[in-house]
């Protein structure tokens, strides 16, 4: 990641014009050019500059859509898909100008098939707002990146979260899509069977394509069943090799454990004074288990004998509702407990993902780098599949600063590669992340060109994230 990579592109300013106008036409009040809302529509969450869009337009059906897609495509003029603007690689910049597509308005549940566990939703739609919408079903969708993010935003970017060691990725439980491609018309990826032979995998082509193959404007998703019982504990460790050690004995071992995230003692130094808990201010891990009540008690007991193995203090559990979410609640707070440690500066919030049997190895590595270098940069990781964050702190107004913050980044991600790991487990690449694909994935990168010039020949769909074409 460097700042002199994140420039802008050149801009179709005859095309952006037409297209000004032929919006305001169309869609009145719900399409906007006032300087706060394009802002608003920038990227916001990192160091990342903002770039920002020429307007921004509120859609309220795939009808729509369609009809915003092909007055673009008339005119190339990019379209950027918006959903709640909590990634973090900037993926929602205009580099080339362009309109910003905000889905919050398609926010509706289609169709609830119980008995198939499965849903089928539009893209704005939030995870929290459908799993209320879901809660008197018995089921719940399970995949918590920890922001509120829209349904359609997550299956772009990919996304995971804590739940993912039980549950999998957007990708395990995205069944279909539909989407407007650059023709102007609505595509359907698959139907609602669990399986399917037939012909090309489309679901998962869409599912990381960080909106720039088309625009999703519905979502079938697999759900689960609301567990009987949900437990949750923390124990603190001697060392964050002993935390890690732990996690990945415990994976070998085959509990099913639902969640299990790692946060080392500078993180939980924060999250004691954001949050205020009174942990110890050491490398914990925050654990949670699903089940019978009978099954969650095995599998706590067997988590604490594993961590004890490693010098752990007690393992403390409990199924009470308001002490589980009480701590979860401050795992889900860790990136504004970073942000607290240091007012004033800066945050890059980065993720690299190793293989579990590496874990231990490459987080040990980084503190040792954290430590050599005169960093305060805690780390906080979903642990249980390999995936950590580091919040890095600096002065984004001091030039060696972001020299030093942005050399960390390169030797992390040289890291975790090095480790036959990937760049990012779940953040997405953006644009903060395209030197380190290149670096990953080499000379497959131009297989993903031709996929995206037989797509959006006119490279309208999010032009300047994952590679350069």
């Amino acid at each position: 990641m460097a700042l002199k990579a994140i420039r802008a592109g050149s801009r179709n300013e005859t095309g952006i014009a037409a297209v000004l106008g032929l919006m305001r036409e169309r869609f009145g009040d719900r399409f906007q050019t006032g300087e706060a809302i394009r802002a608003q529509h920038a990227h916001t969450t990192t160091y990342i500059p903002a770039q920002l869009p020429d307007g921004v337009v509120f859609p309220d059906s795939a009808a729509e859509v369609e009809a915003i897609v092909t007055i673009a495509s008339e005119h190339g003029v990019p379209l950027i898909a918006f959903g709640t603007g909590s990634s973090l690689e900037g993926h929602i910049n205009a580099p080339h100008g362009g309109i910003s597509v905000d889905m919050s308005r398609m926010d509706r549940v289609l169709e609830v098939n119980a008995g198939d566990f499965d849903c089928t939703v539009q893209p704005g739609i939030t995870r929290e707002a459908l799993n209320v919408y879901l809660r008197d079903t018995g089921l719940f969708f399970p995949i918590d990146p920890g922001a509120n993010a829209s349904i359609g935003g997550m299956a772009s970017t990919r996304a995971s979260g804590t739940n993912a060691v039980r549950y999998g990725t957007m990708k395990d439980n995205v069944l279909a899509v539909t989407a407007v491609t650059a023709g102007g018309k609505e595509i359907r990826t698959a139907h609602r069977a669990k399986k399917s032979s037939a012909g090309y995998d489309l679901t998962r082509l869409f599912v990381g394509a960080e909106g720039t193959l088309g625009i999703l404007t519905s979502v079938t998703l697999r759900l689960q069943g609301i567990p009987e019982t949900i437990a949750g504990g923390v124990c603190s460790f001697p060392s964050v090799g002993d935390a890690c050690n732990t996690v990945i004995l415990t994976i070998q071992s085959g509990i099913p454990v639902a969640r299990i995230e790692l946060l080392d003692a500078l993180q939980m130094q924060a999250s004691n004074a954001y949050s205020g808990l009174s942990l110890p201010e050491a490398p914990t891990l925050f654990v949670e288990f699903h089940g019978s009540a009978e099954s969650v008690a095995l599998q706590s007991k067997q988590f604490g004998e594993i961590a004890a193995e490693f010098g752990s203090s007690e393992f403390r559990w409990t199924a009470n509702t308001e002490e589980r979410n009480t701590l979860w609640k401050a795992r889900h707070n860790a990136y504004w407990a970073q942000k607290n440690l240091r007012p004033g500066l800066a945050i890059i919030s980065t993720d690299v993902c190793v293989p579990i049997s590496r874990l231990a190895d490459c987080v040990e590595a980084t503190h040792e780098d954290i430590a050599a270098h005169g960093l305060v940069a805690p780390i906080v990781g979903h642990a249980g599949d390999g995936n950590f964050h580091v919040g890095l702190l600096f002065d984004d107004k001091d030039a060696a600063d972001i020299t030093k913050a942005e050399a960390f980044v390169a030797r992390l991600n040289g890291r975790a590669l090095a480790m036959d790991g990937t760049c990012t487990g779940e953040h997405g690449i953006g644009q903060g992340k395209m030197p380190f694909l290149e670096a990953e994935l080499g000379d497959a990168l131009d297989l993903m060109r031709q996929v995206k010039h037989a797509l959006d020949p006119g490279n309208i769909f999010n032009p300047g994230k994952i590679f350069a074409m």
